[in-house]
């Protein structure tokens, strides 16, 4: 791990070679910051977390978390530039996504995406997941918020490897850890396994998307019937008018 430099306050704004700028989101323990190359002006994500406030567990997963995305480098998996260790604070410094997470792109797409399009996204983080594995490595924190969107590079890539571990072929990890609504039966019960929150992730896409679509069916026939009853009424106040 790499030593780093601050200016002279409590919050540094300078890190390393990195500008410091406004925090894209907060944790339990840490918060995202955008930040700048000083020379090259290149953007970054810099995962800025507390050290203070890390009891072993934490600790062991932060370590675990640091280790497991040294060993991935993959076009589909969020690469980890550098790490800067202080006496209170370790920053990672992360690729930077340029649209969103999936579940917002989701919720975003009342029509759905193309299947094509669809089928290209989930072939990407099966990929991921795939060479993940090859490397010994289990994220086993699978949902559509830790798969970033890169739209000038036009992939998605996994993230978040604060639960990942590594795992020798035959052997099982007991914890049970990451998100309930995604985890497999087999990490619950003490196996090392993605393939159904993969599953999941899919199924949630999908059932979103119909529902959204059902949704807006259900507005357009809401529409119609309001302007039906519009028409009904004018003709009702017409035949009233003939009648007077």
């Amino acid at each position: 791990m790499s030593g780093s430099f601050f200016k002279h306050n409590h919050d540094p704004k300078i890190v390393g070679s990195y500008d410091l700028e406004e925090t894209l989101g907060r944790g339990h323990f840490a918060i995202v910051k955008l930040a700048r190359h000083i020379f090259t002006g290149e953007k970054v994500a810099v995962k800025v977390i507390d050290k203070l406030k890390l009891d072993a567990v934490s600790k062991a997963h932060l370590f675990q978390e640091v280790k497991c995305m040294k060993l991935v480098q993959h076009p589909n998996v969020v690469r980890l530039y550098e790490v800067i260790d202080t006496q209170t604070k370790l920053y990672l410094i992360l690729e930077l996504g340029d649209g969103g997470d999936m579940y917002d792109y989701i919720m975003k797409h009342e029509n759905g995406l193309d299947d094509d399009i669809a089928r290209t996204y989930f072939r990407q983080i099966v990929e991921a997941i795939s060479y993940c594995h090859k490397r010994r490595v289990v994220h086993r924190d699978l949902k559509p918020e830790n798969v970033i969107f890169f739209k000038k590079q036009g992939v998605v890539k996994l993230t978040d490897f604060g639960f990942s571990n590594r795992f020798m072929p035959g052997e099982k990890l007991e914890t049970s850890c990451g998100s309930l609504a995604y985890s497999a039966p087999e990490i619950l019960l003490g196996d090392s396994y993605d393939a159904p929150a993969v599953g999941k992730i899919i199924i949630q896409y999908t059932v979103l998307v119909v529902k959204k679509k059902e949704e807006k069916k259900m507005k357009r026939k809401e529409r119609q019937k309001e302007k039906e009853r519009k028409k009904e009424r004018k003709r009702e106040g017409r035949a009233l008018r003939d009648l007077h």
